[in-house]
């Protein structure tokens, strides 16, 4: 890639999955084995995604500060509590406390990259949703905020405009496109520049008997994957800090895309965990010689 590229940061969406077992990670691995500390060797940002279904607590997170410390580049990115985004007008002044001393470490330590707040494809660009928005970019402002929306509707100048004005940043995202649902973008409307890759499964995106993971089984082609690549670089030019999140989580795919991405924006081999590289023998073109 022609220019910097050291402000670019590529990883997974979480980093423990029950089918990640022999995918991602070893078959067999030991009591001591630490699966944040082994992607942390691959990559320089996890998204952390169980901050979505509950706040952390604080030990929590000065467990992942030091479990990444071998790593001096790696920042994490947190996704906020769904309370606040899919179960809206529920979350209490305890929650907002008790997320807010759960990722002071992160803060602290100054591992926390971005708050991710997440909306579901029902959050639709209405007056009263604008109004929520607002009122939660007020609750959550000390933070390096990034809202990700995945309805159409939001795809408007006005909302860009007004995301600049509060310095909070846009999450650009691939998914399954139908139904009004956003298509591709590539902007900046802060110091940080964010991309989620969630997959195209459109039999399982909507689907009410699939399990929820079988959302996320999706690889990218290299070819899919390019137009991305070019995205990532004309973010690059406009953003202070750039996070690339590859959520296509199901059986490690994730993982592999995220390494693919990481060897194009950088030009150079990137190394590859084995058990990734027999998982997904593609990426012997992106892996060192041995």
């Amino acid at each position: 890639m022609i220019g910097r590229t050291e402000h670019i940061r590529v990883g997974p969406a979480g980093w423990y999955y029950e089918d990640w077992k022999g995918r991602v990670y070893p078959e067999s691995t030991g009591r001591r084995f630490d699966p944040l500390a082994y992607l942390a060797a691959y990559f320089d940002t996890i998204e952390i995604n169980s901050t979505f279904y509950r706040p952390p607590t604080p030990h929590m997170a000065r467990s992942w500060v030091r479990r990444t410390e071998a790593n001096p580049r790696f920042k994490f990115t947190a996704k906020l509590y769904q309370r606040f985004t899919h179960e809206r007008g529920q979350a209490t002044a305890e929650d907002e406390r008790a997320y807010k001393q759960g990722i002071e470490p992160l803060m602290d330590a100054g591992k926390l990259g971005a708050l991710l707040i997440q909306f579901p494809w029902s959050f639709k660009n209405t007056e009263e949703s604008r109004h929520y928005l607002e009122s939660l970019l007020d609750r959550f402002a000390e933070y390096p905020l990034v809202v990700e929306v995945r309805h159409a509707s939001w795809n408007r100048e006005e909302v860009y405009r007004f995301l600049a004005e509060r310095g909070v940043g846009f999450c650009n995202i691939d998914q399954p496109v139908f139904r009004r649902s956003l298509g591709p973008t590539s902007r900046v409307t802060s110091r940080v520049g964010y991309v989620r890759l969630h997959g195209r499964n459109y039999e399982n995106w909507f689907s009410d008997t699939a399990a929820p993971s079988a959302r996320y089984d999706y690889l990218y082609s290299p070819e899919e994957l390019k137009p991305w690549i070019d995205n990532i670089r004309a973010i690059a030019e406009h953003a202070e800090e750039v996070y690339v999140i590859t959520n296509n989580h199901f059986q490690g795919k994730g993982v592999a895309n995220a390494l693919e991405i990481k060897a194009e924006i950088t030009g150079q081999k990137v190394p590859v965990p084995e058990p990734v590289l027999t998982t997904y023998p593609r990426l012997r073109a992106i892996a060192p010689a041995t």
